[in-house]
C-alpha cells in the first residue's frame, strides 16, 4: 500500500505542476480553464465508475454530498486564481495545512479527549499539539516574509522563472482561503461520510465493515466528480459561448494533464483511505513538499532561505500530523 500512497502523492504534486504551468499570469479566465479541465476529467472518470466500475450511484448522492462538494471546488478554485498571483512554492504548502485547520475545526465540534478511548471526542497530545503550532508559525512566517520582501531581492530571484509577481494581498489572502474553505469542506465531508455510510449496512448484509466503507467511499467520490463536471459545463458556456474565448492548445493541454493527475490522485487516495493503512496519510501529505520541488526544477521558481525556512516548519508540522494518525 506504500506504493499506491506513493503514486497519490506524485499525482496530486503533478496536479500542481501542471495547472501551475498552464495558468498564464495574463489570462482572466484561467482559473475557469484549469476548472473545465478537472472537471472533464473528473466526469470521464465518474461515467467509467458507474458503467464500468459498478459503483451503485444514483444521482440522489450529488445532492447528499454537495455540500462537502460545494466546499472543495470553491476553495480549488481559489487555489486556480492563486496561480496567476503568487509562486506554487508558496502557494502549495500554505493550502497543504487545510488538514490542522480542519483538526482544529473538529475539536470544537466533538470536544477533545486525552485519553484514547471510543468516544467521537478528538484525541490530542503534546506532538499534535506541536505540529499544529508549528504549521500554524509556517503559514503565518511564509506570508510574512513574502510580503515584507523588498522589490529589488523579489524581482532579482525571479528572473529565472521568467514570471513576475508584485507584492499584493491578494496573492497571500487567496491560498490562506483555499485553506480555510478546504478545511470546512473537510470537515463537512467527515460528517456526511459517518451518516451516509453508517445508513448502508441494512441494505448491503453481505458486506462487511471495510466493504462497505470502500463502496461509501466510491459513490460519494462519484458523486463529487459529478458535480465537477457539472460545473465545467457551466465555465465552458460561460467561456466559449458567452464570452467567445479560443481554446489555447499549449496551455488547454497543460491544463487537461492536471486534471487527470488531480482525478488520478483522488482515485488511489480513496484507496489509501479504505484500506487502513494510516502510514499513506504520512506519506500523501508531503506532496507539497514534492510540489515545491517540481516548481524548482521545472518552473524554475527560485525561493529566499527565509522562505524556505517557514515552509520547512509548515512541512514539520504537517509530518507530524501525518504520523499522529497512524
Amino acid at each position: 500500500m506504500w506504493i499506491v500512497s506513493l503514486i497519490a502523492m506524485l499525482f496530486w504534486s503533478g496536479s500542481d505542476l501542471f495547472s501551475k504551468a498552464g495558468s498564464r499570469q495574463n489570462d482572466k479566465y484561467s482559473h475557469y480553464k484549469v476548472g473545465i479541465a478537472v472537471g472533464l476529467i473528473m466526469g470521464i472518470h465518474a461515467i467509467y465508475s458507474i458503467t464500468i466500475g459498478g459503483v451503485p450511484f444514483a444521482f440522489s448522492d450529488i445532492i447528499t454530498y454537495l455540500p462537502a462538494s460545494f466546499f472543495y471546488i470553491l476553495s480549488m478554485m481559489m487555489g486556480y486564481i492563486a496561480l496567476r498571483y503568487i509562486e506554487l512554492s508558496i502557494s502549495s504548502p500554505i493550502c497543504n495545512t487545510s488538514g490542522a485547520l480542519c483538526l482544529i475545526l473538529s475539536i470544537c465540534y466533538f470536544g477533545v479527549k486525552w485519553v484514547d478511548d471510543d468516544s467521537d471526542a478528538i484525541f490530542l497530545n503534546v506532538p499534535i499539539i506541536i505540529g499544529v503550532i508549528l504549521i500554524v508559525i509556517g503559514v503565518l512566517s511564509l506570508g510574512i516574509v513574502d510580503y515584507r520582501e523588498n522589490d529589488e531581492a523579489r524581482a532579482l530571484r525571479q528572473s529565472a522563472s521568467g514570471r513576475k509577481y508584485t507584492k499584493s494581498f491578494i496573492a497571500i489572502l487567496l491560498p490562506i482561503l483555499y485553506c480555510i474553505i478546504d478545511a470546512v469542506g473537510s470537515f463537512v465531508d467527515t460528517l456526511i461520510a459517518d451518516d451516509y455510510i453508517g445508513k448502508m449496512a441494512p441494505k448491503y448484509p453481505e458486506l462487511t465493515a471495510d466493504e462497505i466503507d470502500l463502496l461509501g467511499g466510491d459513490i460519494l467520490n462519484t458523486a463529487y466528480e459529478f458535480t465537477w463536471f457539472f460545473m465545467a459545463i457551466i465555465f465552458a458556456i460561460y467561456l466559449f459561448v458567452i464570452k467567445r474565448e479560443k481554446v489555447d492548445k499549449k496551455y488547454d493541454g497543460t491544463k487537461l494533464l492536471g486534471g487527470l493527475c488531480e482525478t488520478l490522485g483522488q482515485v488511489f487516495y480513496m484507496m489509501v483511505v479504505v484500506s487502513d493503512y494510516k502510514v499513506g496519510f504520512v506519506i500523501i501529505s508531503s506532496y507539497c513538499a514534492v510540489s515545491v520541488l517540481w516548481s524548482r526544477i521545472f518552473l524554475k521558481e527560485k525561493l529566499s532561505l527565509k522562505h524556505y525556512l517557514s515552509i520547512a516548519t509548515a512541512f514539520i508540522g504537517i509530518f507530524i500530523l501525518g504520523i499522529y494518525d497512524v
